[in-house]
């Protein structure tokens, strides 16, 4: 329902660096930076790179689990770069390392590891912090990028168990920022435990249902983080520019074939000296590039809405994993009502807010946004968002899982699709029995969140304006319509919503009714 739009440029070094941004009059401004290594990168500029594969193998891997994870570890194997280096290590009960060191990629530790893995049989329990002491032991004292890919289906068992001291420990160990790549399989693990590494280690966490397979899950990351190029990053935007608020909060490494995308907020405008520094082949590189902040741009409207869901996608983290927090849910609340960022999470809290809010007289009743909705509405949909808000703050389940991906998701957005996590299950049965989606009354233009609230679609900023505020009624297609839209071309975006539509322009509210 919405025009395509693909952003890019061209350049022809080694790294290059493109720049978006979107700043209102007035306002903190918003910027999408993406990172790019050269396309045609040859094996010179590829990193060697440490790596060590972990694999559960206690008794609830045995069959069609075990099956699929030793052909993803055999992939992984062929497909190592010549200069790496590798170790296996196998857990249940205890944990055993194939070397007890790192190998070279070469052809006979390359059939020694696929005769372990051909041999490997589940059985015993879950020992993680036996696995995790090991695999950290393998890093050597070099500089080169050394990388865990942690694969479990089950929750900790023996030797430590609980949350805090295992990531107490693996705080201990890990003093050469190791990234850990955890992979949960099934429902029955421990969600929290396991993003709480890949936070700790700035990595990234999968999740295999029990319907996927979990060779492709597996090989598909193994794929992406192949061959680092650019290790170690940092960014430094000059005195000119104060950029905060960033997401991700730490640059994850570079890989051939691959990006990143930064997006913060950003104070003061004009040119700045971004500087990129990095490890290339364990030598440290700068690379300096001339970037324009606007004092005003109104051209990339979307960006907002893309921070604001990694924005939110943080805060979402910090709740599921560390407790409610009032001050965490509010943000959550109004940054999702102000940029229309709807998710099975997200409605419910708007919904509740704006329940509040009119109790309270803060906003009339026809100024609700969300909460409109629900006079259309089976009843049985706002039951149905407070359980999914209770199931992402469950450490365990199918239920767990799928919020752990889909707020990750959200961490990690990059372009308007990836908005709408979990809009599947945002269908509703309206009243009069059509089942209609819950993300199809929302619709974010030029930068701010509208709001389709049975009878007529509204501005989220009328929603926050003082009641005595100017209000200029307009009929639909009138005279005084029609010289609305000579007079303010900008206008047209809010007012080809409908004919009857609520919004805010030059500190006044109009209302076009039918």
């Amino acid at each position: 329902d919405r025009d395509f739009s693909v952003y890019y440029s061209t350049d022809n070094s080694k790294f290059g660096i493109s720049l978006l941004t979107f700043r209102e009059a007035g306002s903190e401004g918003f910027f999408f930076l993406n990172i790019s290594p050269d396309y045609d990168l040859g094996k010179n500029d590829i990193e060697d790179k440490d790596i060590t594969f972990v694999l559960d193998v206690s008794g609830s891997m045995a069959g069609k689990k075990l099956d699929q994870a030793k052909k993803a570890l055999r992939f992984c194997v062929a497909n190592l770069n010549a200069g790496d280096r590798f170790e296996i290590v196998r857990f249940s009960t205890e944990a055993e390392a194939l070397f007890g060191k790192l190998a070279g990629a070469d052809s006979s530790s390359r059939a020694q590891a696929m005769k372990f893995i051909d041999n490997l049989k589940a059985i015993g329990g879950t020992n993680i912090e036996e696995a995790l002491r090991l695999a950290f032991a393998a890093k050597p004292r070099d500089s080169r990028p050394y990388t865990i890919m942690f694969i479990t289906d089950g929750k900790p068992t023996i030797g430590k168990t609980g949350d805090a001291e295992l990531l107490a420990m693996l705080k201990t160990v890990n003093s050469a920022k190791t990234r850990v790549f955890t992979f949960g399989i099934g429902d029955e693990i421990n969600t929290h435990l396991l993003d709480k590494i890949t936070e700790a280690t700035s990595a990234y966490r999968t999740y295999v249902t029990p319907e996927e397979d979990i060779e492709v899950k597996v090989s598909d990351l193994y794929t992406k983080v192949q061959s680092p190029v650019f290790t170690d990053l940092s960014l430094d935007f000059g005195k000119n520019i104060d950029a905060h608020l960033l997401y991700p909060k730490t640059l994850p490494d570079l890989f051939r074939g691959s990006s990143i995308t930064l997006l913060g907020r950003y104070r003061g405008h004009g040119s700045a000296d971004i500087l990129l520094k990095g490890s290339v082949r364990g030598k440290t590189q700068e690379l300096s590039y001339k970037a324009e902040f606007p004092e005003t741009d109104a051209g990339h409207f979307f960006i907002g809405a893309l921070w604001a869901a990694r924005r939110i996608g943080y805060l979402l983290d910090q709740i599921r994993l560390n407790g409610e927090d009032k001050e965490l849910v509010d943000e959550v609340t109004q940054l999702a009502k102000t940029h229309g960022i709807i998710t099975p999470y997200t409605s419910y809290l708007i919904v509740e807010d704006e329940d509040k809010l009119v109790r309270q007289n803060r906003i009339p009743e026809e100024a609700r946004s969300m909460s409109g909705l629900e006079r259309r509405m089976d009843e049985s949909f706002v039951l149905k968002e407070k359980a999914e808000v209770a199931a992402m703050k469950a450490p365990s389940g199918a239920a767990a899982a799928r919020a752990s991906t889909e707020v990750q998701a959200l961490n990690y957005s990059a372009n308007a699709d990836q908005l709408l996590q979990g809009k599947a299950r945002l269908d509703y049965k309206a009243k009069d029995g059509s089942v209609q989606n819950v993300t199809q009354q929302v619709k974010n233009i030029l930068g701010r969140a509208f709001y389709n609230n049975g009878t007529n679609w509204m501005d989220i900023r009328v929603q926050r304006q003082k009641h005595d505020i100017k209000k200029n009624r307009i009929q639909f297609a009138s005279a005084d319509y029609f010289s609305l839209l000579k007079q303010y071309p900008m206008a047209s975006q809010f007012m080809s919503l409908g004919k009857n539509v609520s919004f805010v322009m030059n500190n006044q509210v109009y209302e076009i009714y039918e």
